[in-house]
């Protein structure tokens, strides 16, 4: 086992990987930019470097300087938690060309599922559902323009080195193909330095399912249940949930299985997530790998009870599964929202500033993975997630009230988050039923939906005076004439109060 381990990360996801190293007995090494030498994850390391300036080009995503700093340190290996340098291939053989171990999967796994193309081609032997479309680059634009005929619009075209919704593009008519296809590249080209993309059919009102998995890298691959992801703006998640409201335990398995054969196709090993698309008629599709630890990981330790992180050291440690997968099992359900630093009010506005009041929910099935403090200010170089607010119950019904609950309790001033649309979420019939798909936000959300129901002239005005002498008397509120409407009231209010 590994005496002393170098967190290659910030904020919360640095915060999670220590407290797991800390039960292990192990030591402890954070970097850090010149922006977070007052981070959370800096105090709590036992080890501490400054490795640059506060943008990401200059600090974390400097491979020669995190290096260097293992040895100085003497770390034997790193996690990279996820983003930065999470899936960066580079990084990781140039660990091994240092003789410190990557915790994660090998350079030519991650190369393999980093591009689109080629890991569509890879799984493909294994009997993994895609898809219909071209599972090679684009070099003829009229050839693919006859393709995506063929398969019929809408398709969707993609950057093979994509992610985030970038280089993606969808096509609903002919007429429409080859400016969209120089819009994809062109974007591609700027995003990752790589302007290949394919197409496949577009699949309408999809669900986004993700398996969790996990291999030894000895021939020993598990898959640990699902993960429902179709909450999400921007191609981005907000609500993910385990298990998933709709499958039936002969899809899990199906899925389970198939993933199971992704990680077989790139000879993986560690943690990662094998991404699906669920259509209407319940077929499955492969969408992607994320070769390490996904956002969203504790709800699949709250089913499970296992710690996803201990599971990743001990693998790379060659000590292989703490427990008998034999013994794996779906206990109850749990939620999670994503805390961001951004106002749903405004179309998901990002935000910055001091979290004046930072207070969190606390009570049975609750757990909060953060990084911030009181008082303490949101950076602008980085994601703005700064916490994430996990639930669970023993079903998903009592989830979804715990939620609302923790929710409730969830105090934020200074800067705006997405508690507001978390809480919509949770109130939502469709959410409630089960019933939605990744257009839940387009179909249903609205700033103004929001706003609690409409009120008579006489109870705003009401509003309006009491807020105003209430709040002017602690000088916390503009003047009494910048309230002017119900709609603002419940604005400011829910700003303020969230």
């Amino acid at each position: 086992m590994f005496s002393k381990i170098l967190i290659a990360n910030r904020g919360e996801i640095a915060v999670r990987v220590i407290r797991t190293c800390r039960e292990m007995g192990i030591r402890t090494v954070a970097v850090y930019s010149e922006a977070d030498a007052d981070a959370l994850h800096v105090r709590m390391a036992d080890e501490c470097y400054c490795i640059g300036a506060a943008t990401s080009s200059e600090s974390y995503l400097r491979i020669d300087k995190i290096i260097d700093v293992c040895k100085k340190s003497g770390a034997e290996a790193v996690h990279p938690g996820y983003g930065f340098l999470s899936e960066n291939a580079g990084f990781a053989r140039a660990l091994k060309e240092a003789g410190i171990t990557f915790i994660g999967p090998s350079a030519e796994s991650m190369e393999l599922m980093g591009s689109k193309i080629a890991s569509k081609q890879a799984v493909a032997k294994f009997g993994v559902p895609l898809v219909p479309g071209i599972n090679t680059a684009i070099t003829d634009p009229i050839a693919a323009e006859q393709t995506a005929i063929e398969i019929g619009f809408p398709v969707l075209i993609k950057a093979s080195a994509g992610g985030g919704g970038k280089g993606m593009r969808v096509v609903n008519n002919k007429e429409e193909f080859l400016s969209a296809l120089q819009m994809a590249q062109s974007e591609a080209r700027n995003s990752f330095g790589d302007d290949s993309v394919f197409i496949e059919k577009y699949v309408q009102k999809p669900r986004h399912i993700e398996i969790q998995v996990l291999a030894d890298g000895n021939g020993n691959s598990i898959y640990l249940f699902e993960r429902e992801c179709s909450i999400q703006r921007r191609h981005q998640k907000l609500v993910e949930e385990a298990p998933s409201g709709i499958l039936t335990p002969e899809l899990r398995k199906k899925m389970g299985e198939a993933a199971v054969n992704v990680t077989k196709a790139c000879d993986y090993q560690g943690a990662g997530t094998v991404e699906f698309l669920l259509d209407a008629n319940m077929n499955f599709y492969f969408l992607e790998m994320n070769t390490r630890l996904q956002v969203e990981h504790p709800v699949t330790e709250l089913i499970t009870g296992l710690d996803l992180v201990r599971e990743q050291i001990r693998i790379a440690a060659g000590l292989g599964f703490s427990f008998n997968p034999e013994d794996l099992k779906i206990n109850g359900h749990a939620i999670e929202l994503r805390i961001c630093a951004e106002d749903p009010y405004e179309n998901f506005l990002p935000d910055t500033g001091q979290l004046n009041t930072y207070r969190l929910p606390k009570g049975p099935g609750i757990r909060v993975d953060d990084c911030m403090e009181e008082g303490m200010s949101i950076p602008i170089f980085y994601d703005n997630m700064f916490a994430k607010l996990v639930v669970w119950a023993q079903t998903r019904d009592l989830a979804i009230e715990r939620m609302k609950r923790a929710i409730s309790e969830f105090e934020v001033t200074g800067v705006a988050t997405t508690l507001p649309f978390g809480e919509f979420v949770m109130n939502h019939p469709d959410f409630k039923n089960a019933d939605f798909d990744t257009g839940f936000i387009a179909k249903n959300f609205s700033p103004e939906a929001l706003a609690p129901q409409e009120l008579s002239d006489e109870l705003v005005q009401a509003a309006a005076i009491a807020l105003v002498e209430v709040f002017e008397q602690n000088r916390q509120v503009p003047k009494s004439e910048n309230i002017k409407s119900g709609s603002s009231i419940n604005h400011w209010y829910y700003n303020r109060k969230n």
